[in-house]
């Protein structure tokens, strides 16, 4: 990294800037707001993705795709496929081939957080999923989150996240540039972590002193008397998690038989007619009411949520994977072995 004396390195630089256009004045004015109306936060946990960075890039990193998975090594898997499939079709090259191939080999067989191929450094990437609270209630979506309409259940979302540049330096409003340095020693400090993962976030705000926000998701939670459960998984837009609220409550699982000499089909599995009725009806009020963001039907209370996720930044960039962070399981091969030549081997 380049000395330059009287400058901070780039993972240590917040830079706030300040724009004069109405939308950046309102979208300010409701940050400052709700973080008034919701000033603590509740972490839920790690979220891992996959980062690149290529040449000239230094030391910014772009994200490829969600940034979503719960284990580390569903990434690197992840990671193995992009590279085994780029190396079958997107060259015919066979220098760039067997650097593809042997990025493939160390991931079959090393649990690691990084590999280089053809010029382009790939890392394992990590990020902390949280949400801000007040008076007992998880924030809801902004006025001014970024928003889509329509009620297609099987509507393609956009993907704020894919893309997404990683760059500590980056300009950013005052909102933001407050919110991420009340954010630089947040770490896992209460008794339900294990001690290893308490060390492990400690540790981290050394390492990894900056944060950087990714772009904001949403999700339908189940509010309960003193927690909340997860409904939905992550969306790009408050509309994203409504519909995934109405497809939970109108697509629920098919009624299955009990066959003889198979197990009993497990309650939760089967379908209630004057349930569904009841959650049907449900659905049909939660549209009629433009951008809802609560529902109560049968004694639950279902709310969409606003979810922020931050990503701590080192010298060399986005931090990777933990040792305490778990995986269900270890490296394998995933894919028929290839040759330089692009020649496939299937079998043994």
């Amino acid at each position: 990294m380049d000395d330059h004396s009287g400058k901070s390195p780039d993972h240590l630089t917040i830079n706030v800037t300040h724009r004069d256009d109405p939308v950046f004045e309102v979208t300010e004015a409701d940050a400052f707001a709700s973080v008034r109306k919701y000033p603590n936060i509740v972490v839920r946990g790690p979220l891992f993705g996959l980062a690149e960075q290529r040449r000239g890039d230094r030391p910014r990193w772009r994200l490829m795709g969600e940034l979503d998975t719960g284990f580390p090594q569903m990434v690197r898997d992840e990671l193995n496929s992009h590279l085994w499939f780029k190396a079958r079709d997107e060259t015919e090259d066979r220098a760039e081939r067997r650097s593809l191939l042997a990025a493939v080999a160390r991931l079959e067989t090393e649990k690691t957080d990084e590999v280089s191929a053809c010029g382009v450094r790939y890392r394992v990437v990590r990020a902390d999923e949280f949400a801000r609270i007040g008076d007992g209630r998880l924030e809801p979506p902004r006025a001014t989150d970024p928003d889509d309409d329509g009620w297609d259940l099987d509507a393609t979302e956009p993907c704020r996240t894919d893309g997404f540049v990683v760059d500590h330096a980056a300009a950013v409003g005052l909102s933001e540039g407050i919110g991420r340095a009340g954010l630089l020693q947040l770490s896992y400090t209460a008794d339900r972590f294990p001690a290893d993962v308490r060390a492990d976030s400690h540790r981290a705000l050394t390492t990894h002193p900056g944060v950087v926000l990714l772009p904001t998701t949403f999700r339908v939670v189940e509010r309960k008397e003193m927690s909340w459960s997860m409904v939905t998984g992550q969306h790009s837009t408050p509309q994203g998690a409504r519909r995934a609220l109405v497809d939970h409550l109108t697509r629920p699982f098919p009624e299955l038989p009990d066959l003889p000499g198979m197990p009993e089909v497990p309650a939760w599995m089967k379908v209630d007619e004057k349930e569904a009725a009841v959650n049907e009806r449900a659905a049909k009020k939660f549209m009629a009411r433009r951008r809802a963001n609560e529902l109560i039907v049968r004694g639950k209370r279902f709310e969409v949520v606003r979810v922020e996720r931050m990503m701590r930044i080192g010298p060399d960039g986005p931090e990777k994977s933990r040792p305490s962070d778990v995986d269900q399981y270890g490296p394998s091969q995933i894919h028929p072995l290839m040759d330089e030549h692009g020649n496939i081997t299937y079998g043994t």
